[in-house]
């Protein structure tokens, strides 16, 4: 597949390092004798040697500088890169550091690099790194860099503290771990306008976080893969381009909102809580009369079911009528009944 950024011969003008004619040997302080050269002032490919360390002066011969023009340096597994280690290069257009395993990035490893134009950092730089490489690209002899490669490093944000310090045309970020990108680096993409970014195969949020990234990304064509540039989270929109979002996905007042009426409704319900409270409270004369009357209601009508079933129960009163003169719930008892159950006081008249 082509790739998705413009290829480095058409940004250097010049061949790529891969192409330039073998011929003389030359010894580096690395201990190294370099074939891939015809002409020192050109420049140099090396790879595939094992190069766990740059030390300082690694590009010296005998002391002397080289006037190197393209350096090569991918594939190499080179781990340290030591301050100073570029001394000499004074001339370096172009250094590809890619795919290595860097994990110890002094804050002069570039230092004196002040013509250099292209740096190549794609899959190299360790998560334990990512500190380092932010300080060590914040060297003032990187002044003239025009394309910045920094593909495939697991960053979570952009390094470079200011993008204003630099000459960059291309920024190259894709296949990293940038979730959003923040204000301070969106104003500052929005000042320098000539700079070209690439950032698909990042697994953004598409929360409220992302709105000034959303809104740089739909009214500024600086990202050339933004059609590339898809969401991961949340999982109702993961697969959805940030540019195919609505502004209320990201809208962070909505939220904001969302949470403030959550808010009020506990308040209101929380008052009117103690409102029925204070109701009880001021009332609690009242309502013990009430459950008071209720009880007495209730005692009163057991009793009458209490005494309806002793009647029942008793085969001699099951034809006894309703008494005229009485309540409907009580009934006549002739004489000669109470006095059999022992009940003088009220004989021929109603008892409960």
């Amino acid at each position: 597949m082509a790739p998705i950024w413009p290829p480095l011969s058409k940004l250097s003008g010049r061949a790529p390092a891969s192409t330039v004619p073998c011929g003389a040997c030359v010894r580096l302080s690395l201990s190294l004798c370099v074939t891939g050269v015809k002409n020192p002032a050109e420049g140099a490919l090396i790879s595939s040697r094992n190069i766990s360390t740059l030390p300082q002066g690694a590009f010296t011969v005998n002391g002397t500088e080289l006037e190197m023009v393209t350096l090569s340096l991918s594939y190499n597994g080179i781990q340290t890169i030591e301050p100073y280690a570029f001394l000499g290069l004074t001339r370096l257009h172009l250094l590809d550091l890619s795919h290595n395993q860097l994990e110890t990035i002094s804050s002069r490893a570039f230092h004196g690099l002040t013509e250099l134009r292209s740096l190549f950092l794609n899959y190299s730089v360790s998560p334990d790194a990512t500190a380092q490489l932010s300080s060590a690209l914040s060297a003032q002899s990187l002044r003239k860099l025009h394309r910045l490669e920094l593909a495939g490093n697991r960053l979570k944000s952009i390094p470079m503290e200011r993008l204003d310090m630099y000459n960059l045309h291309f920024l190259v970020l894709i296949n990293n771990s940038i979730e959003y990108i923040g204000r301070e680096n969106i104003s500052s993409l929005y000042q320098q306008r000539r700079i070209r970014v690439y950032l698909a195969l990042n697994p953004f949020r598409c929360n409220c976080e992302l709105e000034v990234f959303y809104y740089w990304l739909k009214n500024s064509s600086q990202c050339q893969d933004a059609e590339r540039v898809f969401c991961s989270e949340p999982e109702a929109r993961r697969g959805v381009p940030v540019e195919k979002l609505r502004g209320e996905d990201v809208d962070c007042m909505n939220e904001n909102l969302e949470a403030v009426s959550y808010v009020f409704l506990g308040i209101v319900l929380a008052l009117i809580g103690v409102v029925f409270l204070m109701v009880l409270y001021l009332n609690r004369g009242g309502i013990k009369r009430w459950l008071n009357n209720i009880r007495e209601a209730c005692r009163d009508q057991m009793e009458v079911y209490h005494y309806r079933y002793e009647q029942d129960s008793d085969p001699r009163l099951a034809n006894v009528a309703l008494c005229p003169v009485c309540p409907a719930a009580f009934r006549c008892i002739p004489a000669q009944i109470l006095m059999n159950h022992g009940n003088h006081s009220l004989p021929g008249h109603c008892q409960t």
